[in-house]
């Protein structure tokens, strides 16, 4: 049963007998005081859950007592509510005294199941709010910047800047490529910072169709457009005092990048089928795996909106360019899959590890990440082998680790008393920068044509050439 502390203010002694009677018979702990005076220094030595307060009394009436009540909790960090005792001919005063922060009010005479009901979702509420407070601390602890994995120069040059701006509300932009963690560090900025109390909201500019896109931001009333059944909020009201984070920032329409800037340049928004503007506080975290910079020399992107977005730029590097940080990433990620997936897997071989550290991951700590939790999910020992990776990481190691023509071909037929067969040569070399080219991909077709330089149809005729072709696109 719920042992919740109710502190019950009223002046008229019979009033708060039958008050406290009936929370004590929903099994609260009820505490009564008789004046103002005394119920605030109850408040101070109780620590109440709720506060029930009559508002006309001698003294401090029940406005004061709100308005100290709730100081005293901010103080603390520790918010009460309080419900409001009124007369009929006071309800007026009472609604007043609700935009000052009052959960909510009862007019006298009342009904003790509408009593019941009001304290139990005043309460219900602290408990929610309570359980979000705990939910920020977690979140906090969880993408603060200890959470990353990785000690190389690179990513010990983004820390630094990090920290440095962590603390402003400063708008920065975060590049690099897909799966580096882009996101992650854009939350590690907001929960390092003040705005941490308040909400972090993701936006995905890519996956927002273009006609639907100023709806999304900003909002719209009901009966703006066809559809439109109730209000909503947009993404920049349900970002106010935190941090709006668009993510793939270079995918928005040109035409909503105006409306944008201005919301950023007069911290306002109208939602559609309004004609009233909204203030609103947000912190602008943007991120991009394109070049923003050639994107505005094309005409795709306003170079007003790059320069206000653009005020830091925090570089993300690939995971190919802090491979030292590959074996710590693969036992983070080890221990992780292993609790989550029940396994007894510890580590990993050195084997397993030298083929990690030799594939060069496109997908960057993403694909790592994967690739760990598969090889967890169906590694049956207590470390990793070979045989639980990737057939594309496994072929790192055995792909002939060959220099190009041209860069030892020279001291290899020096080295050859009967010369060298330069056809059988170059194939070998063009062979492994075949199938080196279709492990950076992934088997990618598309895409390892492109690392190489050559056209699709090209590529599949050497396929078919060294007979690595199964059909598969």
């Amino acid at each position: 049963m719920s042992r919740e502390h109710i502190l019950v203010i009223d002046d008229e002694p019979s009033l708060g007998e039958l008050l406290t009677l009936v929370l004590e018979r929903e099994g609260y702990v009820a505490t009564r005081a008789e004046s103002g005076e005394e119920g605030l220094e109850l408040f101070d030595s109780l620590a109440p859950d709720l506060v029930l307060t009559d508002l006309n009394m001698p003294g401090i009436d029940g406005i004061e007592i709100l308005r100290q009540i709730k100081t005293r909790s901010a103080q603390r960090g520790r918010d009460v509510p309080v419900i409001l005792l009124t007369a009929y001919g006071s309800v007026a005063t009472a609604v007043l005294a609700m935009r000052e922060g009052a959960f909510d009010y009862v007019a006298k005479p009342f009904h003790n199941d509408e009593l019941r009901l009001i304290v139990k979702k005043a309460l219900a509420m602290r408990a929610l709010e309570a359980d979000n407070a705990r939910m920020r601390v977690a979140l906090g602890e969880r993408y603060q910047l200890g959470q990353f994995v990785g000690t190389s120069p690179r990513m010990q040059e983004v820390y630094s800047l990090v920290r440095r701006i962590m603390g402003t509300r400063i708008s920065c932009l975060i590049g690099g490529e897909s799966g580096t963690g882009k996101e992650l560090l854009a939350r590690a900025v907001h929960y390092g910072s003040e705005r941490a109390r308040h909400a972090f909201v993701p936006v995905n500019c890519g996956a927002i169709a273009e006609n639907l896109f100023e709806s999304e931001l900003f909002g719209y009333k009901k009966g703006a457009f066809t559809g439109a059944a109730r209000d909503k909020v947009g993404f920049f009201e349900a970002a106010d005092g935190g941090t709006l984070f668009l993510d793939e920032v270079g995918e928005m329409p040109l035409a909503s990048q105006v409306k944008v800037l201005r919301a950023l340049s007069e911290k306002k928004v109208t939602p559609v089928g309004s004609t009233v503007e909204v203030a609103v506080d947000v912190r602008i975290v943007a991120a991009t795996n394109r070049d923003l910079t050639a994107e505005v020399a094309a005409g795709r992107f306003r170079e007003d909106l790059y320069y206000r977005l653009n005020v830091v730029q925090i570089d993300m590097p690939p995971l190919r360019e802090r491979a030292e940080d590959v074996p710590m990433l693969v036992q983070h990620f080890v221990e992780r899959f292993a609790e989550e997936y029940k396994k007894r897997v510890g580590g990993v071989t050195p084997e397993a590890l030298r083929m990690l550290r030799a594939y060069p991951f496109p997908g960057n700590v993403r694909e790592l990440q994967n690739i760990v939790e598969r090889a967890v999910a169906l590694e049956a020992g207590a470390l990793l082998t070979p045989s639980s990776l990737p057939e594309r990481v496994q072929g790192v190691l055995s792909t002939p680790q060959t220099e190009p023509a041209g860069t030892g071909g020279e001291g290899d037929a020096e080295a050859a008393p009967e010369g060298l067969d330069l056809e059988a040569r170059l194939a070998e070399v063009e062979r492994s920068y075949l199938v080196r080219a279709l492990a950076a991909s992934g088997g990618n077709r598309t895409q390892a044509a492109r690392l190489l330089g050559v056209t699709f149809r090209s590529l599949r005729y050497r396929l078919v050439k060294f007979g690595m072709d199964e059909g598969e696109e």
